[in-house]
């Protein structure tokens, strides 16, 4: 069993386009951004791409843009540009029929699991790029605050 983290490093990799006025960032900086190994950040890069989220600028100074406003995004158009899976998955093999609870472990199952997707889903829907990349940028300011208070 594992969880993907394409959400989380595709939300990164948006929100640093966001701050980035137009200017193209290359998949390698990006990646130390994100501390991760390049070719994951191209392959995350073609999917969003593939969604119409981001662009390429090829030749020197390119790099990956955003191609809709930050507003436009939402975090639920991210997860579908890179997740396919549930949010929860079901047993991959068939349980026991001979048990009671492996003969309708799977349908009382498939409602709580489509119930917690669709409630996953709208959280999602409600929020954009622009609001996550807006509470970066709050905790970043209130992180200097502290700082600056600390003598530091």
């Amino acid at each position: 069993m594992n969880t993907s983290s394409r959400l989380a490093f595709a939300v990164h990799v948006l929100a640093l386009l966001s701050l980035q006025d137009g200017v193209p960032l290359s998949s390698e900086m990006i990646a130390g951004s994100v501390n991760t190994n390049p070719v994951l950040i191209r392959r995350l890069l073609a999917m969003l791409a593939g969604a119409g989220l981001t662009t390429s600028q090829l030749g020197a100074g390119g790099g990956a843009l955003l191609v809709r406003a930050p507003e436009d995004i939402s975090l639920l158009d991210v997860y579908r540009a890179v997740d396919d899976a549930q949010l929860f998955a079901l047993h991959r093999e068939t349980p026991n029929p001979a048990c009671m609870v492996g003969r309708h472990i799977q349908s009382v199952l498939t409602g709580i699991v489509d119930d917690a997707q669709r409630a996953m889903e709208a959280s999602l829907a409600s929020r954009t790029l622009a609001d996550a990349t807006a509470d970066v940028v709050r905790a970043e300011r209130l992180r200097e605050r502290r700082k600056r208070r600390a003598g530091g």
